[in-house]
């Protein structure tokens, strides 16, 4: 997962935006769609193409239609790519049903075709602070694929249905013709269920989501409420803040993960698939956290587990902030794996923070592996064969996400150091209160610091011969450095 959210707001200083388009063209960020790959897609949005299980194509007006649904979306505000949409409802004889809806973009990407070649050479949506790189045209990624409202949509939609506890009792996945009632979005979901005039079906997304975070509890399982970084102007200054996730947001995170733990085990019992997997992070990791924590003063009791521990951070406070930024370092050496025959061992199998076996399923519009989960799990529900073509990209599907997550994250850590750098260049020299969030084992005069305000993470460093940076203490640091594209935010002990 991203180590940082980040985003501009309105408020944004054109040279910034101006720094960020020239990044995209340093790390060779496609601009545009090939011709081809163009014209595919918009040939797609006017005639999709569904793929039957007997390898036939229908068409919409043939598809199982669904539309009767009330389906929702909740997105954060103004996005198109809309991946899913949920209907929630309780059960004659007890428990809840979940219908979950997930674009459909395999009814619109032709295998071997100019825009699945596209997809393969992307991987994956790219987010900058300023604007999105999709995966797909957005005449499909925001157009004809896209679950927007009041719009009729071919559709993968899962039916899940769990007890009274929230636990998972059964499970189908068909390919239907759907129709989302409304857009939502977190503040405005998290509102109406907190001043009680929600709606059933939404007002159940608190529920079942209250239920499975329990369900989450008892498996072990760990859910990171990483805030997301903005850049926001504060009195003439363009300064960094962090948003906090809202309940509403790990609630609807639920379904998707409800989801994808569906799909693994779809996959894991027809033997065929591939999973989302992490180890177990290795003892060293863990007492690093520690020692960060208590750089930060959070209260780590030895006795209490680094899950139980994250369950009782406010991300609203800037040092639990802080230290949640840290624990996605725990995330490191997430993986892909595809079998095809032999099903994995159970421990290769897992994905240590989701504490289960756990696919990507829920955002084919923007992530290249969910289509083929997609299909995977039509195939595995339906009791037949995957489509050759599927089958065919296991081998490769692997290395080909391994390749667009580095991408990723460069693009990601290119962002923060730019955004850092262009919200403090004109605050050079400027002395500021900041935590010694780490120190280096290997020289203790080098470290990392964490502002209170503004909201940035730095490295810092005293002279050669100087005294070893304070672990878990508050110092005043002086900003050295602070170059959009030239020079990264850098600070010394002041």
């Amino acid at each position: 997962m991203p180590r940082r959210h980040m985003h501009v707001t309105d408020a944004a200083e054109a040279p910034l935006r101006a720094a960020l388009h020239d990044l995209r063209g340093q790390l060779e960020i496609p601009d545009h769609f090939p011709p081809t790959a163009q014209a595919e897609a918009e040939s797609a949005a006017r005639a999709p193409r569904i793929p039957a299980p007997d390898g036939a194509v229908v068409t919409e007006h043939t598809l199982e239609d669904a539309t009767d649904l009330p389906l929702f979306t909740v997105d954060p505000p103004g996005s198109l790519d809309l991946d899913q949409a949920m209907f929630l409802s309780r059960r004659p004889g007890g428990g809840f049903r979940v219908h979950y809806a997930i674009a459909d973009v395999a009814s619109f990407v032709t295998p071997g075709g100019a825009l699945d070649a596209e997809a393969h050479h992307r991987v994956a949506t790219l987010y900058f602070p300023d604007e999105r790189v999709p995966l797909h045209p957005p005449a499909l990624s925001e157009g004809a694929a896209s679950l927007l409202p009041d719009q009729d949509r071919p559709a993968v939609l899962w039916e899940l249905d769990l007890d009274d506890h929230g636990a998972l009792t059964t499970t189908s996945v068909r390919r239907a013709l759907v129709r989302s009632r409304a857009r939502l979005d977190y503040a405005g979901v998290q509102r109406v269920i907190d001043d009680g005039t929600a709606e059933e079906p939404l007002a159940l997304l608190r529920e079942i989501g209250l239920l499975r975070e329990e369900q989450e509890v008892a498996r072990g399982a760990i859910s990171l409420n990483v805030p997301e970084q903005q850049i926001v102007e504060h009195h003439g200054r363009y300064t960094l803040a962090y948003r906090a996730p809202l309940p509403a947001d790990a609630w609807n995170a639920q379904i998707s993960l409800l989801t994808g733990m569906a799909a693994a085990e779809l996959m894991l019992a027809s033997g065929i698939g591939i999973l989302r997997t992490l180890p177990i992070a290795p003892d060293g990791s863990v007492a690093r956290l520690r020692l960060t924590a208590r750089a930060l003063g959070v209260d780590w009791h030895h006795h209490t587990s680094y899950a139980a521990l994250i369950r009782t951070l406010d991300p609203r406070r800037a040092t639990h902030a802080a230290f949640l930024q840290e624990c996605t370092t725990l995330l490191r050496g997430a993986g892909y794996t595809a079998f095809d025959g032999t099903p994995p061992d159970p421990s290769a199998a897992q994905h240590a923070a989701v504490a289960a076996p756990y696919a990507h399923a829920t955002a084919p519009l923007r992530r290249l592996v969910d289509r083929y989960t997609s299909e995977l799990c039509l195939a595995a529900s339906a009791g037949t064969a995957p489509a050759d073509w599927v089958r065919g990209a296991l081998a490769v599907l692997p290395h080909e996400m391994e390749t667009g997550t580095q991408r990723a994250n460069r693009v990601e850590r290119a962002c923060v150091d730019l955004v850092e750098a262009a919200v403090l260049r004109d605050r050079v020299g400027e002395t500021f209160d900041a935590l010694v969030v780490e120190v280096d084992q290997d020289d203790p005069t080098q470290g990392t610091v964490h502002l209170s305000d503004p909201a940035v993470i730095g490295p810092v460093e005293t002279t050669p011969d100087g005294p070893e940076l304070p672990l878990g203490h508050r110092i005043p640091v002086r900003l050295t450095a602070a170059d959009p594209g030239h020079a990264l935010v850098r600070f010394t002990p002041a």
